[in-house]
């Protein structure tokens, strides 16, 4: 089972309830020499780490003591690691088989009758040469005036590699950055993906609410009538799979090589449009007070059968996504945020309440078949969204009852 390490500009994991996770990436500028001396570190440290995933599966050991005891000397005689990225090289395998069990557990890696779920636990965890490999502040130093770093290597300290970022990026690295800090290299650029921990701000009353309606013709539309298209993604989507299939059609290694760069092109613009969007849904928002809701959509691709051709455009609709991103960026600054009900939202009228797919004769238009409300499908959503974020806020807030 390879492990791949997965990078983003940025992105937010709760911790605890007054403390959040901000990731944030930093671009570095090495010389040739720096580079070279980069990259015989990491894969250095992913051949110690596959090292010690074959000794964890062979003996059984997953936790963080007893690996070490086994292989440590090994990993100092035998890569070339000093004591601490020694001590990392052990902790990314036990997490590595960590995530592994939790996946397991959950049902990710399908029943134990399946073909993925054997060759999961049928072998040991091995790393790609290049994979991410984190550092501590033993083995990272950042000099952020000089906007620089200060990193440990198989061919000793490497000091004065400079960096690039944003100034916002910057100004939460100098007051925030904690914990560890993961080198990557990806598609020959290096990067650091460094740990920030934010306060949370207070979360106001909210005056009233923002229902938001996610779909894939319309990627989100307000309560309030806003419409944030996703025609021209679409498009872009289209595009891109015309350009693919030509090129697997050519079956060279040019076609191949192209196809690697392309791989990330698409993802990388789709999350563009999904900050635009959700930056913009948030400020509103917090400029008058009201809080944000959006329908609770988790298992929605097990939930629906749909036709092969519609198969890609539903796998590759970033619904999720957008959803995170207005989760993080409220909670950023301090907006209510509430995942409601989906169900029948837009087949159910916000002014009588009569539930009916009769209600919607086609996918753009909404018609009350009781009361005659007539209406944009998707504002009607959003409708039913803000009014059961209404209902829900109250029992958020509400004491709880003492027996």
């Amino acid at each position: 089972m390879i492990v791949e390490d997965v990078a983003v500009a940025c992105a937010v994991a709760v911790l605890r309830s007054d403390v959040m996770k901000l990731v944030v990436q930093v671009k570095l500028l090495p010389t040739p020499e720096q580079a070279a001396a980069l990259e015989a570190t990491l894969r250095a440290c992913n051949r110690a780490a596959t090292h010690a995933s074959a000794v964890a599966f062979a003996k059984g050991l997953k936790d963080r003591n007893g690996l070490q005891k086994q292989v440590y000397g090994d990993l100092k005689a035998t890569f070339g690691l000093s004591a601490q990225p020694a001590v990392r090289a052990v902790k990314k395998v036990v997490d590595a088989y960590s995530a592994l069990k939790a996946n397991l557990k959950a049902g990710n890696l399908g029943p134990p009758t399946s073909k993925r779920h054997r060759r999961a636990v049928g072998a040991p965890i091995a790393f790609r040469p290049e994979a991410a490999q984190p550092f501590d502040d033993r083995c990272l130093s950042w000099q952020y005036d000089a906007r620089t770093v200060s990193i440990w290597t198989v061919d000793g300290r490497l000091k004065a590699v400079r960096f690039a970022c944003s100034p916002g990026q910057l100004k939460v690295l100098v007051a925030h950055r904690k914990g560890e800090s993961d080198l990557i290299r990806r598609d020959g650029k290096w990067f650091l993906i460094a740990t920030c921990e934010l306060p949370d701000p207070p979360v106001y009353e909210p005056v009233d609410w923002i229902g938001v309606d996610r779909g894939i013709v319309n990627l989100a539309t307000t309560s309030g009538g806003t419409n944030y298209q996703g025609r021209r993604l679409g498009r872009y989507r289209r595009w891109q799979a015309r350009k693919r299939a030509e090129l697997q059609a050519k079956r060279t290694r040019s076609a191949t090589r192209r196809l690697a760069r392309r791989a990330c092109k698409e993802k990388r613009h789709a999350t563009q449009v999904n900050h635009v969007i959700s930056k913009e849904i948030v400020s509103v928002a917090q400029r008058t007070g009201r809080g944000i809701a959006v329908e609770e959509l988790g298992g929605i691709r097990d939930r629906v059968r749909l036709r092969r051709d519609q198969r890609g455009t539903l796998s590759s609709w970033p619904f999720r996504q957008l959803g995170q991103h207005l989760a993080y960026k409220a909670r950023m600054a301090g907006v209510p945020f509430l995942e409601v009900d989906a169900a029948y939202t837009s087949q159910r009228c916000p002014r009588c309440g009569h539930t009916g797919r009769a209600n919607r004769p086609d996918r753009d238009h909404f018609r009350c078949r009781r009361c005659g409300l007539v209406g944009p499908a998707d504002v009607v959503a959003g409708v039913n969204v803000r009014d059961r974020a209404r209902s829900a806020w109250v029992f958020v807030t509400a004491p709880a009852s003492v027996p």
